[in-house]
């Protein structure tokens, strides 16, 4: 039972641990639920950072998950701009940067990623950006139209979502665009060679260059800006900004203090938490993408650093802090705009773990859906400018019946006559 004199802490201010202090307040929660930012704006959603606010398609009102006057309404106490330095899990405290210490009942650390670090000479030069807070979005807006008027040269180390995103949103704006891969394709830890060809050929047709099999060693700049940068295979690539997407890393820093399990980096890293998002410490929750959970339906642990896993993770933990029974099993899902390309990705089928990929439709018009099997079992689906269907590819995930792949790629059998 949970009453009115228990004090709920999220540590955290994205969209996991705002839609988290949203949901205690909506079942009924009358306790104190103190929400810690270490960013000084209210809490914001960020696909839009890489997205449709980058292009300069959304105004900066638009990221943000409740209007600020809701929290007072919802009597949710913010403390903006101040990060949490201590957890103490015995004495059940977290301390905050200006010497504030906080009390808690249960704790939800919703801390989220930060983006890994390039450890090369010329990285405190004035043009190199990371994309991951909506100050970073703010100045790279800015430095995007800056080169698209001036024909300015990017260089993005990555092409990953952020780096192909970016690189996108900048040949919108007129800038040139290289991107450094050391993977033969774009993407191809998540989809592998055959889906990860089709991004190489987008961006190509869009004036994008690619540089596969390569890595930055040096970026080199003179009066404290950037001329060009070095990859180790000796070429060099002229560039007036560089931007570094080669991924995120889970804010675990508190986690460890606490002394609570982790998983290894090598297995993908973060908060180790069960089913119901519990840490190591029953008083301590994980959402979002620090958190690396059990998945009852894939049986295994999966860390995933997406919008939809922290919609719908703040809330399942929430509900799991009031004691009801959860089982947190949705499927993964992302999606991404890119030119006239609209993607939406549900499943997980990480490298290795299938082996065969089915396509219907019209891969060179990129008007298709990717299938990736293991065993004819399906494990994830993509949908690529077709649309409504991404429940039904969930359903035949969920379901884990063996299926056909002459019908999976047969346009005129519809879909959802495929499932059991």
């Amino acid at each position: 039972m949970v009453d009115a004199h228990q004090t709920f802490v999220i540590v955290g201010g994205g969209l996991a641990g705002a839609k988290a202090a949203e949901t205690l307040r909506s079942e009924g929660f009358t306790g104190r639920v103190i929400l810690i930012c270490d960013e000084r704006d209210h809490p914001y959603e960020r696909p839009p950072l890489s997205k449709g606010y980058l292009l300069g398609k959304e105004e900066r009102d638009s990221v943000f998950v409740h209007e600020p006057a809701w929290y007072a309404q919802a009597h949710i106490e913010l403390h903006l701009g101040q990060p949490a330095v201590h957890l103490d899990a015995a004495a059940k405290t977290v301390r905050l940067g200006d010497g504030t210490l906080i009390v808690y009942d249960k704790l939800l650390l919703a801390t989220g990623a930060e983006p890994r670090r390039l450890h090369i000479p010329g990285t405190g030069l004035a043009g190199v950006h990371h994309l991951r807070r909506l100050a970073h979005a703010e100045l790279l807006r800015g430095v995007l139209a800056s080169l698209g008027r001036d024909n300015g040269h990017l260089v993005i180390a990555g092409a990953g979502w952020i780096g192909l995103e970016v690189a996108a949103a900048a040949r919108t704006y007129g800038a040139e665009v290289t991107v450094v891969e050391s993977a033969p394709t774009p993407l191809h830890g998540v989809l592998g060679p055959e889906i990860g060809a089709v991004f190489t050929d987008l961006h190509r047709e869009h004036g994008v260059r690619f540089h596969f099999g390569a890595r930055f060693t040096e970026i080199i700049g003179q009066d404290g800006m950037v001329l060009a940068v070095r990859t180790d295979d000796g070429e060099e690539h002229p560039a007036h900004d560089v931007l570094a997407a080669i991924g995120a890393a889970p804010r675990t820093a508190l986690a460890e203090q606490a002394g609570l399990a982790l998983v290894d980096r090598e297995d993908g890293g973060g908060i180790a938490v069960d089913a119901a998002l519990r840490t190591s410490d029953p008083h301590i929750y994980a959402a979002g993408d620090v958190a690396a959970a059990h998945h009852p339906l894939l049986a295994g642990r999966i860390r995933v650093e997406h919008w939809a896993n922290a919609l719908n993770g703040g809330p399942a933990a929430a509900r799991a802090m009031l004691g009801q029974d959860v089982s947190y099993d949705r499927i993964p899902y992302f999606f991404s705009d890119q030119y006239d390309l609209g993607m939406e990705y549900s499943g997980y089928a990480p490298p290795g773990s299938y082996d065969q990929v089915v396509c219907r439709g019209d891969v060179g018009k990129r008007e298709f859906i990717a299938f990736w099997l293991a065993g004819g079992r399906l494990l994830a689906g993509m949908n690529v400018n077709v649309w409504d269907v991404s429940d039904t590819i969930q359903q035949l995930i969920r379901a884990g019946a063996p299926l056909d792949a002459d019908a999976l790629a047969d346009p005129e059998v519809p879909l959802d006559s495929l499932l059991p």
